[in-house]
This record gives C-alpha cells, sequence and structure tokens, in this order.
C-alpha cells in the first residue's frame, strides 16, 4: 500500500483501500466493528464509481444520468411503483 500511495493516482490508491477494507471485512471477528468497516468500504467504492464515471464522461447512460441530476430529476428512469 505504501508504494500506491507514494506514486499511485487516486484512483489506483482508492482501489487499493477498498482491497484492504475488503480483507478486513473478511477477517472481522469484533461484530462491532464490521458496520463501520462495510460503510467505509461502501464509501470507497462509490468514490472509484465516481472516479471512473467522470473518466468515462462519454458513455450514453451516464450522460443521460447526468442530464437528469443536472436537472433536478431522480437518478432512476422508472419511478418507484412500491409505493403505490
Amino acid at each position: 500500500m505504501k508504494t500506491v500511495n507514494a506514486r499511485g493516482t487516486r484512483r489506483q490508491k482508492l482501489k487499493n483501500l477498498a482491497a484492504v477494507l475488503a480483507e478486513s471485512i473478511d477477517k472481522c471477528e469484533d461484530a462491532r466493528a464490521l458496520p463501520q468497516l462495510a460503510k467505509q468500504y461502501r464509501e470507497t467504492v462509490r468514490e472509484i464509481e465516481e472516479l471512473e464515471g467522470a473518466e468515462h464522461h462519454g458513455d450514453e447512460i451516464g450522460e443521460i444520468l447526468l442530464q437528469r441530476k443536472a436537472d433536478g430529476k431522480p437518478g432512476a428512469v422508472r419511478p418507484d411503483r412500491t409505493a403505490l
């Protein structure tokens, strides 16, 4: 992890962190620590996906979702029908 953090890109650092967190979750024996590890893992994965989405901004679905977000519309294409 030290080498990646010294010279890697932000995305590489986050992917490395995600791997470390995943391993920590797998080995976790303290039930009180597991929710925080899982939360940090989810946030790290979300940040990786956001960075990769920013790097691949030319994909059609990503463009549609960005436009919907800019218009103040929800990200889902279809409304949640379970509440009806």
